[in-house]
């Protein structure tokens, strides 16, 4: 049985119009880089947004200082809501998870303009894994029928899709494993610690979040299963913006330094960071294959 995350915990934070550089007078209002006085920047919660917004304030500063127009930034309540926000034309642009990006393109036509990378500036990566305890006689995914499974959220790239695309892979049925939705990242890896279930999706971003926060000791569990390398999260732009006003936000996206995007970089386990670098849809090939095999809609999402 599969049941939808409580949102609760995740409540929309109110919009923060971030002070200071460039203000929203006239003369900013009305230049190539500031439509409506203003570029609004969405955000999944993939973490705590407790956690989140200071790394993502400290991004948008940069940027606005660069695009000379304040960025609003917004975390909103899921992916759905996210892809809503931007369809609806209430974000000029938005970070998406890799699976979440595939239906913001085509139903909200999000474009990937910029992602994040290493410090030689090559674009970095993320894995999915699933963990049992070390004293578990689970070996395979196969082990895994007639066993719980605490997944992320439904949606999330590394913490459903892929950990479900495994059990199809290996032969086992959605219907033979009791599937949970925990609520997110650090919630399904709670629930493994804390003995609620047999086996959870840790991804390799969380992995490392938890670690530096001597929150896991891995030599108590096992992973025994790991996915294929993900391209990291993309940072779009809506499609029908103006062509200048998508120009100036891809520019200064590629032109910020690797201080203005390190604390982000952190919650996606980019140590050492360096500066965003272009992508392009193909460069998500992968996951919209992944949509298509396992037959996912926006509604999956």
């Amino acid at each position: 049985m599969r049941a939808r995350p409580a949102l609760a915990a995740l409540a929309v934070l109110p919009a923060l119009l971030l002070a200071g550089c460039g203000g929203g007078d006239a003369t900013t209002a009305a230049s190539s880089t500031c439509p409506n006085g203003k570029i609004r920047f969405g955000v999944e919660p993939y973490e705590d947004p407790a956690k989140l917004k200071p790394a993502y304030e400290t991004l948008a500063a940069a940027l606005q200082k660069t695009l000379n127009c304040p960025v609003e930034l917004k975390v909103v309540e899921d992916y759905s809501a996210e892809v809503l926000a931007m369809r609806n034309g209430q974000l000029e642009m938005a970070q998406f998870g890799p699976l979440g990006y595939v239906f913001a393109s085509t139903k909200a036509d999000a474009q990937p303009v910029a992602s994040f990378a290493d410090a030689k500036g090559a674009l970095t990566t993320y894995t999915a894994g699933i963990w049992v305890p070390a004293s578990s006689p689970i070996t395979s995914v196969k082990d895994l029928k007639g066993r719980s499974l605490a997944l992320s959220s439904p949606g999330s790239t590394s913490g459903d899709a892929l950990p479900r695309y495994a059990l199809k892979t290996h032969g086992v049925a959605e219907t033979d494993v009791k599937i949970d939705y925990a609520g997110g990242h650090p919630e399904a890896l709670l629930a493994l610690t804390n003995g609620k279930v047999d086996a959870a999706e840790i991804n390799s971003q969380q992995l490392a979040t938890v670690q530096a926060e001597g929150g896991f000791d891995p030599a108590k569990y096992r992973q025994i299963w790991t996915s294929d390398p993900i391209p990291n999260d993309p940072i779009t732009v809506h499609g029908e913006l103006d062509p200048a006003v998508r120009q100036a936000i891809t520019s200064a996206l590629l032109t910020l330094g690797p201080a203005d995007v390190a604390k982000v970089g952190a919650f996606l386990d980019v140590d050492p960071p360096g500066p965003l670098v272009a992508v392009r849809k193909e460069t998500y090939q992968p996951l919209f294959d992944l949509a298509t095999a396992l037959n996912l809609t926006e509604k999956d999402v």
